[in-house]
């Protein structure tokens, strides 16, 4: 994955907003590069951690356009895809608790599956190569009402091929980690969104992220709303077909929470050692680097990260293991993907 021709145009234009701005030598421009979220317009939150201790803890723009509601530190977003880095720990746990193996093929759990999928195993699911066929373009075009999990194990199941042999291939799949909340649902016994809270965010002390439910369960508090830019307006576009499935994308959090979750992930408080190894080493059979996947992380030079992208959300964290530093932006437009700006920031900020 290539980064230079980026950075070297980022570092031009942002000479000017550091000679303009009337700050510390040591400072980053921070509103110089988080301007398009200042203003009338879907925000973002905005967190750059060292060692623990935040460096910026801010939000910007707004949570909500229509009640006027600001973006803040405590603003909970869609995760979208950065869920997945959860449902792989929810698994790692029970792995560590003796309850399932990872070797361990997922008709054991799931049944339902056709025996197509008899050498697909939990591990497969957890790195993207298993090979199940996409439960997105098996929906169809005119379906209104939203799927849950049940409904995408429904579809996969009525698929008796795959796109290539279990295990020989890497293909990210929104449907396989569908798959895996609904194994840590059978295996524990507990409902996914219970699961979660009970054994990851209770102990972390991540008081306001929860697996949301729409229709049951609690309501998010400090709930951002996702937005659309169409014809130069921004417009509600908050949930779609899509969005109530729960193990690929369905948690909301917070930076404050966030900041715990990556604080943990230096430590055994919630996760074995061994398992932030399976975690966060490459598992794609062709080794190729662009496409270096743990079990939940995407691997890349240095940092692990991962992305979430949903119909008004647009979320990335990064995080440089070796010096103990992230970066996470989360936001609620569909608009510009914040990946390339949280690693300008991280650089600017590894530098000083």
């Amino acid at each position: 994955m290539t980064r230079k021709p980026f950075f070297a145009s980022a570092f031009a234009l942002l000479a000017t907003a550091f000679c303009a701005q009337a700050a510390t030598p040591a400072s980053v421009p921070v509103d110089a590069l988080m301007r398009r979220y200042t203003g009338d317009v879907p925000g973002a939150s905005l967190l750059v951690v060292k060692d623990g201790k935040p460096l910026v803890r801010r939000g910007f723009g707004y949570a909500n356009l229509e009640r006027h509601e600001k973006a803040g530190p405590e603003t909970n977003y869609r995760m979208a895809s950065v869920s997945k880095q959860f449902t792989a720990a929810s698994v790692l746990l029970l792995k560590q608790d003796g309850k399932l193996r990872l070797d361990d093929p997922i008709r054991k759990y799931l049944p339902e599956l056709p025996a197509s999928d008899d050498k697909v195993t939990v591990y497969q699911l957890l790195t993207h190569t298993g090979g199940l066929i996409d439960y997105e373009d098996l929906v169809p075009a005119d379906r209104t009402t939203q799927l849950n999990d049940d409904d995408v194990l429904s579809m996969i199941a009525t698929q008796h091929k795959l796109y290539f042999e279990p295990g020989t291939a890497f293909r990210y799949s929104n449907g396989g980690y569908v798959l895996l909340g609904l194994i840590v649902q059978r295996v524990s016994k507990m409902d996914l969104a219970d699961f979660m809270r009970q054994r990851i965010f209770q102990p972390l002390g991540m008081d306001h992220s929860l697996m949301y439910e729409h229709g049951h369960g609690p309501e998010v508090t400090h709930r951002a709303y996702g937005y659309s830019l169409t014809d130069g307006k921004w417009t509600q576009t908050d949930q779609s077909v899509t969005s109530a499935t729960r193990g690929d994308g369905g948690i909301y959090t917070s930076i404050d929470d966030l900041a715990k979750w990556d604080a943990a992930l230096y430590t055994d408080k919630l996760l074995s050692e061994d398992s932030r190894k399976l975690a966060f080493t490459p598992h794609d059979p062709s080794g190729d680097p662009d496409t270096g996947y743990g079990m939940g992380w995407r691997l890349s030079d240095d940092t692990v990260w991962h992305s979430g992208e949903s119909i008004g959300f647009r979320n990335i964290v990064v995080r440089w293991p070796k010096q103990h530093f992230s970066v996470i932006i989360l936001t609620n437009r569909n608009d510009f993907m914040p990946y390339p700006l949280a690693i300008t920031l991280g650089e600017l900020f590894l530098l000083r």
